[in-house]
């Protein structure tokens, strides 16, 4: 249970930098300032690669207790949160997590083992940076996802891991700044993500994770009501030259939404989007308020945003 809560924490993280990447990107960004250089250089395209990472990784969890087919209704609700979520903010990725996950999960679901499933990932994320990066690298992450749930690498890989993928990033964001290409900038991203990612679970303690895990917990309604407060705060955002109400908005909404989110946690099971996705995903009503919060039956995580 301690590596489940742990992909809790790592989820949260993202969920909370997701939103402060969301936020800015919503903004005017000339005449640069040094927040939009930090935001671009150390944060932008670094968070949504490992969400992704970890939606493969739950889609595995979910298939140990429930049929393709469910998952198929699963991630078929999960496009109909995200054409609802398009109708006021655009830049959703519901939608697309819903049609890569049917077009790439589930055929790879069939594949034994892990080692297939890397190969794959590997040459799906290879095609997505060749022909543009952004949204098409969600079928590979999701794949590398799914590979290393199903591999299980050691713990003492995180260290390395760490070393290796942040001196990758230093080195492809100093040649990003010189050539500004944007290739090099993805795959300056991804190893960011993945020095983000290690780092995070090399330092993880129980109180940080305390916070992060019922972030993570809930990362669709808070992902969907994050977008909502861009949205509302739109014309604030910009209206500043600065971009500090970038920085301030999306630290008051993730503060916001931690003690929310424990405050929540503690009387049930899931979020209420959460909630409300199970209950479409099982086509009945599922329990959740805790008889008390000693509650220790609490099921594993579903896939993706949950």
């Amino acid at each position: 249970m301690t590596r489940i809560r742990e992909l809790d924490a790592l989820r949260g993280f993202a969920v909370g930098g997701i939103m402060l990447v969301n936020t800015w990107q919503h903004t005017p960004h000339e005449p640069g300032t040094g927040v939009d250089w930090a935001i671009e250089t150390l944060l932008q395209s670094r968070f949504y690669p490992i969400f992704s990472l970890l939606f493969g990784v739950s889609f595995v969890l979910f298939l140990r207790g429930a049929s393709r087919w469910r998952l198929l209704v699963r991630l078929l609700w999960l496009l109909c949160f995200g054409l609802a979520q398009h109708a006021f903010y655009s830049g959703e990725v519901l939608t697309d997590y819903a049609w890569y996950g049917v077009l790439a999960l589930l055929p790879a679901s069939f594949l034994a083992g892990g080692v297939p499933v890397l190969v794959l990932g590997v040459a799906v994320t290879v095609w997505g940076l060749t022909v543009g990066g952004g949204p098409l690298l969600i079928p590979g992450l999701f794949l590398l996802g799914m590979a290393l749930m199903r591999l299980s690498p050691p713990r003492r890989l995180l260290a390395p891991a760490f070393a290796v993928s942040a001196l990758a990033t230093a080195l492809l964001t100093a040649a990003w700044t010189r050539t500004g290409e944007w290739s090099v900038y993805s795959v300056a991203a991804l190893a960011g993500a993945a020095a983000y990612a290690t780092g995070l679970l090399l330092v993880l303690r129980p109180w940080l994770s305390a916070l992060l895990e019922p972030l993570g917990r809930m990362a669709l309604t808070n992902y969907v009501t994050g977008t909502a407060v861009i949205v509302l705060a739109a014309p604030l955002l910009r209206a500043d030259p600065t971009r500090w109400s970038v920085v301030a908005l999306a630290l008051a909404t993730v503060v916001a939404q931690v003690l929310f989110s424990g405050w929540w946690l503690a009387r049930f099971r899931y979020g209420p989007l959460e909630w409300v996705w199970r209950c479409l995903t099982w086509f009945r009503r599922v329990p959740n308020r805790l008889e008390s919060g000693r509650d220790h039956h609490r099921p594993l995580p579903d896939p993706g945003v949950s």
